[in-house]
């Protein structure tokens, strides 16, 4: 009983110091966030402020607030196409295989592994040709293109659970092809859209290359407007660091929304492939 309990604080002992380790840097991001400009320095970077001061989070939100619009306008449409396609993707090549299916399947998991930088000029040309570079439409489409393999894979593997027995009972019923996915597939497939909501939600958020290279000034995402908030002469840290926050703040509440259906959903997707 007393080697039971020794183990047991032993790991949250554990636990709790590689917590305190992780969270160190945002500790530092809020406490340089709340203090002056005067205040912030390498020598008083662990010490509290002595008075609380928001204006940098007043002059951060101001700056961003644009751009925070552009990355709301790409992020949502981005994430729900890419769902939906890796979705029907996910439901033909689980449960409806042909001949090629798997060579299929095996050609878009390539795309996962290809570098961002190896397609950039390509990429941009086309977008050019197209009417799109330098519009939020020009980012959906790359970002919801090059986020199909992951999300097909995540629905193949949720798919790869449900019963056939299942699928061959609505088709007995007069269920199609799309009446089976519609009426079946999806109701079954929530926590899995979650798993793939968020992290496409997360990836696209969060990336920086495609949106600095096709996007120019007002069309920019918000980690864009954020590199562009340090300035070329003075970096204002205290201004820098409450817009690092608040670029995170979106991506923080869908964790903390959403996070026990992604541990559900990523479990629920585990078990064959």
């Amino acid at each position: 009983m007393a080697q039971l309990r020794f183990s047991t604080i032993a790991k949250y002992f554990i636990l709790v110091v590689l917590a305190i380790f992780f969270l160190t840097p945002v500790y530092v991001m809020l406490v340089t966030s709340l203090k002056p400009l005067d205040e912030v320095s390498l020598n008083t970077m662990w010490s509290l402020p002595t008075s609380l001061d928001f204006s940098s989070y007043t002059h951060a939100f101001q700056e961003l607030a644009p751009n925070f619009m552009n990355s709301i306008y790409l992020v949502v449409p981005a994430t729900l196409l890419s769902a939906v396609l890796g979705a029907m993707n996910g439901y033909v090549l689980s449960k409806w295989r042909f001949k090629g299916s798997e060579v299929i399947f095996t050609v878009m998991l390539f795309g996962m592994f290809i570098p961002y930088q190896s397609i950039l000029i390509p990429l941009i040309q086309f977008l050019s040709k197209v009417g799109l570079y330098n519009t939020i439409w020009g980012l959906i489409i790359t970002h919801v293109v090059y986020g199909l393999p992951i999300t097909t894979l995540m629905f193949r593997n949720f798919y790869a659970n449900i019963p056939d027995s299942m699928i061959e009972s609505a088709q007995i019923d007069g269920a199609n092809f799309l009446g089976v996915f519609r009426h079946i597939m999806l109701p079954l497939s929530i926590s899995g859209f979650v798993v793939v909501a968020i992290w496409q939600f997360t990836n696209i958020w969060n990336e920086f290359l495609f949106a600095v290279t096709i996007t120019n000034s007002d069309n920019h995402p918000i980690m864009v407007a954020l590199q562009n908030l340090s300035g070329s002469q003075i970096v204002q840290w205290n201004v820098q660091m409450a817009g690092a926050l608040l670029a995170a703040l979106p991506t923080l509440l869908v964790y903390i929304i959403l996070g026990k259906f992604f541990v559900r959903g990523l479990l629920a997707g585990s078990v064959k492939g």
